[in-house]
């Protein structure tokens, strides 16, 4: 099992399915606990979210500032998926308490809201956990490069590897792509794989040249095969194997400096450690 469900053209990860399905049940008890009181609970808990998602959003700016800083418009771009979930618990969990302290009327739906949703999230993440992973691998699968030869995909075993599906329509894969050039440029360390989905090579070819992308390891995955082996059809996504090959962590959607660095770190430090 990867980690997302399709349903049509829409690609959800798990942990989004889990935080919605909490956020959505841990309303509902708030509200039945609340009713039975007399008490609105609703803003409470919008506050806190909002509160939890600022804070979690403004530590990872912190934390990775030197990649925000190259553009700093970035900063206000979650759509990079930058965020800090510790700071964002710690937050939120603070103006909770710091609410039931002060209002006594609050403390039943609060704890039966933030008690639910925690519960949620929580088991749903165990029973994950415990189910296994398919695609966890790189694929022992042959594929055309831009130069002609195929390539396997399996041969970028031995170093941590990125594998970006993308293709020249995708506006955010055209939008992150400076960033992973960059990033290859920086870091030899790292095998990056930019696997075009679905495009023949004379478009990928003129797409490269007309912004400027002298990238390597360009894959074309013509009739997507790859793309199902992988187990993802949402573009862009991005893939991070460590050095043995196993997949270690999964982007869908845009990158910035900022969330690929925090991910290429960890990707290295994981790495180390297996």
């Amino acid at each position: 099992m990867n980690g997302t469900l399709a349903l049509g053209p829409l690609t959800f990860t798990y942990g989004l399915l889990l935080a919605i399905a909490g956020g959505l049940l841990g309303s509902w008890a708030g509200r039945l606990a609340g009713r039975a009181g007399g008490v609105d609970i609703e803003p409470l808990l919008f506050r806190i979210l909002l509160a939890g998602l600022i804070a979690a959003r403004v530590a990872f700016v912190v934390q990775f500032r030197d990649g925000y800083l190259q553009d700093p418009l970035t900063m206000l771009d979650i759509r990079d998926g930058g965020w800090s979930p510790l700071a964002g618990v710690a937050v939120a969990a603070a103006y909770a308490v710091v609410a039931a302290v002060r209002r006594a009327s609050w403390r039943k739906p609060l704890a039966a809201a933030l008690g639910t949703a925690g519960a949620v999230w929580l088991l749903g993440a165990l029973s994950l956990s415990m189910m296994p992973r398919e695609g966890g691998q790189l694929p022992p699968l042959a594929v055309p490069s831009l130069e002609g030869p195929e390539v396997t995909l399996a041969s970028f075993h031995g170093k941590p590897t990125v594998v970006n599906l993308w293709a020249t329509w995708c506006p955010p894969c055209r939008r992150e792509m400076p960033v992973l050039r960059e990033a290859q440029a920086q870091r030899p360390d790292v095998n990056f794989v930019f696997l075009n989905q679905g495009e023949a090579a004379d478009r990928v070819r003129s797409f490269l040249a007309a912004q400027d992308l002298p990238l390597r390891n360009v894959l074309l995955d013509v009739h997507g095969r790859a793309g199902i082996e992988l187990g993802h059809r949402a573009l862009p996504t991005t893939l991070f194997y460590d050095a043995r090959g196993r997949l270690v962590d999964t982007r869908i959607g845009e990158l910035s400096h900022a969330s690929l660095g925090q991910r290429l770190d960890a990707l290295s430090t994981q790495s180390e450690i297996r």
